[in-house]
């Protein structure tokens, strides 16, 4: 399992990379590396952003992992593809922002390697409910982490966002919104608070 270098979205050219952080785009599930990319005019300048297309097909689109079943041996795959991928990257600064699926992923690669990133992103996604290794590096660190969700995401199986609900507390510096009304998506408020929080650790 590999990331495709070639199917990365890039905010700017080799050229005018150095020095800058890099922020992470992680889709959701049978999306693909544009999708949220379109964020990226609503977040801050500074970081190089880069959009991932996750290394499974899935329907029209692309999948991190399966959407049943024991999700963490497909996960742990999909975060090792994503590390190798960022080993041969240069930033000494790197964030994450996933939505959905991608969302998971986020947490998942923070459980791998608890001191590498700098601040996680959870849009409307979910933590793997299974124990981890580096779970108690990160309880220690407690990274950054925003989570955010709609009253009306119908679409993360509750037992997950359950898990995710007392899991976060406990190994992140979380900051936590709860939009009313919003299903399973992103929201203009949500990016602006996005923005904020992203805004605050660089």
């Amino acid at each position: 399992m590999k990331i495709d270098a070639d199917a990365v979205v890039w905010s700017a050219p080799e050229s005018e990379r150095a020095g800058r952080p890099l922020l992470v785009l992680l889709h959701g599930l049978g999306s693909n590396e544009s999708d949220l990319f379109g964020l990226s005019s609503y977040l801050p300048l500074e970081p190089v952003i880069a959009s991932l297309r996750a290394p499974l097909s899935y329907g029209g689109g692309y999948a991190w992992f399966e959407a049943t079943g024991d999700r963490e041996p497909a996960a742990n795959l999909a975060t090792v593809s994503v590390l190798n991928w960022l080993d041969e990257q240069s930033f000494q600064s790197v964030g994450l922002l996933g939505f959905s699926q991608g969302g998971a992923m986020s947490a998942q690669l923070m459980r791998h390697r608890p001191a590498q990133f700098s601040y996680a992103v959870n849009l409307s996604g979910f933590v793997i409910p299974a124990a981890h290794p580096g779970d108690d590096k990160l309880a220690e660190l407690k990274p950054p982490v925003f989570w955010g969700y709609g009253t009306a995401d119908q679409v993360i199986n509750p037992e997950f966002r359950a898990y995710t609900e007392t899991w976060l507390p406990e190994h992140a510096a979380l900051t936590r919104r709860i939009y009313e009304g919003m299903p399973h998506s992103v929201s203009q408020q949500e990016i602006t608070d996005v923005a904020a929080f992203i805004t605050a650790q660089l």
